[in-house]
């Protein structure tokens, strides 16, 4: 006698050997279907570390790829809620009534009755520790009439703050295929915070708050556990996985991390951990810059313009971008831009920021030779490798910093000037963003290395995301009387 899947027999029967094979199917299916549940749930993930004071990135994983906010979303809400607060539309005592579509709204939440009201005081707080979406939904109603309005409200806002992938279609991040964000933006919402509103920005140390009888816990567990860490905030759906954006300051260094799509509420804080480790000590003790200039309105033309965003695309193979950690011994051939041979001109800036003219004609033949040669990617050494992992990371890989960036911009742009080195064209782009806050408000800057005659390589200064090409004469045609050169650009 033996046995064989439960059946003790000297011959295995045709029935039993059918029902054995069927249990064989069935348990390689689980293990698939449990392989594919895991994969996906590694593909979630985003990450980036932005330094506070000079706008470096200092670490990316996915960073503009699209995912879901959940309540990181109340972020904005909050915004909206601070900037109110300025202006005097309202003040910490006014008073909100729930509505019975807020009070209808899924968990967490206060729990508050149609009909009651709570002040904006409690409101904020309620938002920073508890996340409470019939909060968020009711506060949404009171400042633009209905939370479908607010949603809009929160889009162009969001526009003009620099976030170009992200959609808004809800106050309090409930799921919505349509409501997408991206790592860096989120980075960016949490630096606006802290620039524009830095006395307000200290509702997101709270640790508890008290409602009624009861005491709610910040969501945030970093917050005392984590030396240094002051917000912001924490979000989770199924379809987002455990998101967490946190703002640190220790020995006067600053970053901004954040972290989307962890598969556990405790392996996002592990990853987020590791990062402030390990890319703190890297920030700048600088001066800080203004790295998100305060948002002018926007006009009826670009609010027209604004379209629902497309559902997160996922991709297990995107690379990770890693700041002043990977250095190659040899410098790599740098990509050409696509911009078309007969808007070439650039504009080679000295520390005074006087415009020469380079040699039109031999950039653009350089350039031309450039386009059809491969551009080969460096592979740094072993040794620079980055050893965070979490559940939700597959293998990272890694690309050169230097990877044309004009590719990603499409519409008009604007360059200022073309420098031979990083820190020139950083401090150029500076300059220009301080001395023309509000007409660069909408708008991204980066930077994009190209090679010139006798192989010298000049690294561009550009703004990108012009609405019109009228936009972008204008913006040029203020900078110039402010002694800057600038050229308008078409990225197709």
């Amino acid at each position: 006698m033996r046995t064989f899947f439960g059946f003790k027999s000297r011959r295995l029967s045709a029935s039993n050997l059918s029902y054995a094979v069927a249990v064989i199917a069935m348990g390689l299916l689980i293990n698939i279907a449990g392989m594919q549940a895991t994969a996906f749930a590694a593909t979630k993930y985003a990450g980036i570390v932005i330094d506070a004071k000079s706008g470096k990135v200092l670490y990316s994983r996915y960073a503009d790829a699209r995912r879901y906010p959940a309540s990181l979303t109340k972020m904005m809400t909050l915004y909206l809620v601070f900037e109110d607060l300025k202006r005097g539309k309202i003040n910490l005592n006014t008073r909100i009534k729930m509505s019975r579509y807020a009070a209808s709204q899924p968990p967490s939440k206060l729990g508050i009755k149609p009909g009651n009201t709570f002040t904006v005081r409690q409101g904020i707080y309620a938002l920073v520790t508890k996340s409470a979406n019939d909060v968020a939904t009711a506060i949404g109603e009171k400042l633009s009439g209905s939370e479908k309005a607010f949603a809009r409200r929160m889009t162009i806002k969001a526009r003009q703050l620099g976030m170009h992938r992200t959609t808004f279609k809800n106050a309090n991040g409930l799921p919505n295929r349509q409501q997408v964000t991206t790592a860096r933006d989120m980075s960016k919402l949490g630096l606006a915070l802290k620039e524009h509103f830095p006395k307000k920005f200290r509702y997101f140390k709270t640790k508890s708050f008290k409602y009624g009888r009861r005491n709610y816990r910040n969501h945030n567990r970093l917050l005392g556990k984590i030396k240094g860490v002051d917000g912001i905030k924490t979000g989770y759906t199924r379809a987002s996985g455990f998101n967490l954006v946190s703002s640190v300051s220790r020995g006067n260094r600053r970053i901004v991390a954040v972290v989307l799509g962890g598969k556990t509420g405790r392996a996002r804080n592990a990853q987020m951990t590791k990062l402030i480790g390990k890319y703190l000590p890297r920030a700048t003790r600088g001066r800080a810059k203004i790295l998100i200039a305060k948002a002018k309105p926007l006009n009826r033309k670009s609010k027209k313009s604004i379209k629902p965003a497309a559902r997160p695309t996922i991709k297990s193979n995107a690379p990770v971008l890693l700041a002043s950690i990977a250095k190659p011994t040899n410098r790599p051939k740098v990509p050409v831009s696509n911009t078309k041979p007969s808007r070439i001109e650039i504009a080679y800036q000295t520390s005074s920021y006087a415009s020469t003219t380079a040699n039109v004609s031999a950039i653009r033949a350089k350039l031309i030779e450039l386009a059809a040669r491969s551009m080969p990617l460096p592979t740094p050494s072993p040794k620079n490798s980055d050893p965070i992992r979490t559940g939700s990371v597959s293998k990272i890989k890694y690309v050169a910093m230097n990877q044309p960036t004009s590719k990603n911009r499409k519409g008009w742009q604007i360059q200022i000037g073309a420098t031979p080195s990083r820190a020139s064209a950083e401090k150029l782009l500076t300059s220009a963003r301080t001395k023309a806050k509000t007409i660069l408000a909408s708008t991204d800057n980066y930077m994009e290395p190209v090679i010139v005659k006798g192989n010298t390589t000049l690294i561009r200064a550009r703004f990108a995301g012009f609405s019109s090409k009228r936009s972008a004469k204008k913006a040029c045609k203020y900078l110039k009387r402010r002694k800057f050169a600038c050229l308008t650009i078409l990225n197709n």
